[in-house]
C-alpha cells in the first residue's frame, strides 16, 4: 500500500505513522515553574542528538506545562522509563491542572538537580539535567507552522544506579528502558544482542 500524507486516506482503522517511526524513547521531562511548582510529563518524541556536547530533544505538541517551566526557567531534567516504572510514568500523562504535582500524583520519589532547579524520578536508573540551548516551533513546507515545539538542551550532569551497571556498563536487562510504539503500545528493551560496525577496509 502507498497513500499520501497531505490526505493521509490510508484506509486503515489508524494512522500507521507512529508505530512505523518506533520504538521511540521516553523523555521523562522533569521541570519547575518560576513559581516554584514542579511537573513530570513523558514525552516520545525525545532522543539524544549529539554526544559531543551531549545534548538531548524532545517536542511538545502544543504548548503545555514543562513547555512553559522550561522556558521560565532554561533548564530540565529527563529520566530514563523503566518498565517497572511503565504504570506511574502512564499516570503523570493525566492532563492535571498548572501547579499541581504529578510526581506526588502518580506516588513518585522526587529528587533535586544538582546543577539545574528542575527535578527528576528518584527511582528512575538515570537522569539527565539539562540546560535549554533552543526553544523553537517545527515548520512544515512553506514555513507553515506546525504547533510543535523543539526543546533543545545540553546535559549537564548525569545520574546513573549502581544497581544498573554491570561490568562498567549500564546493563539493559536491569535497566529495561521502555520506548513508545504505535497506537497505545509500548516496549522495554530488557533483551538486547550487540553488532561491531564493520570496517569498509576489512569487509
Amino acid at each position: 500500500m502507498f497513500y499520501t500524507t497531505q490526505d493521509n486516506q490510508h484506509g486503515l482503522p489508524h494512522d500507521p505513522f507512529k508505530a512505523i517511526v518506533s520504538p521511540r524513547p521516553i523523555g521523562w521531562i522533569g521541570s519547575r515553574g518560576s513559581d516554584g511548582s514542579v511537573n513530570l510529563a513523558p514525552y516520545s518524541y525525545f532522543n539524544a542528538i549529539s554526544d559531543r556536547p551531549k545534548m538531548v530533544m524532545f517536542s511538545s505538541s502544543g504548548r503545555k506545562d514543562t513547555l512553559r517551566n522550561v522556558e521560565e526557567t532554561g533548564v530540565f531534567t529527563a529520566s530514563m522509563v523503566s518498565r517497572n516504572l511503565a504504570e506511574k510514568m502512564n499516570l503523570s500523562s493525566a492532563d492535571a491542572p498548572y501547579g499541581e504535582s504529578e510526581f506526588a500524583f502518580a506516588a513518585l520519589a522526587m529528587a533535586e538537580g544538582r546543577m539545574v532547579n528542575a527535578p527528576y524520578v528518584a527511582e528512575s536508573y538515570a537522569a539527565l539535567e539539562c540546560q535549554v540551548t533552543e526553544i523553537f516551533e517545527a515548520k512544515g513546507l512553506g514555513g507553515v507552522a506546525s504547533g510543535n515545539f523543539v526543546v533543545i538542551g545540553q546535559v549537564m550532569g548525569i545520574h546513573i544506579d549502581e544497581a544498573a551497571l554491570v561490568d562498567g556498563m549500564l546493563d539493559m536487562s536491569i535497566a529495561a528502558p521502555v520506548g513508545r510504539l504505535g497506537y497505545m503500545d509500548y516496549a522495554d528493551a530488557s533483551r538486547t544482542f550487540t553488532m561491531k560496525r564493520p570496517a569498509w577496509s576489512k569487509a
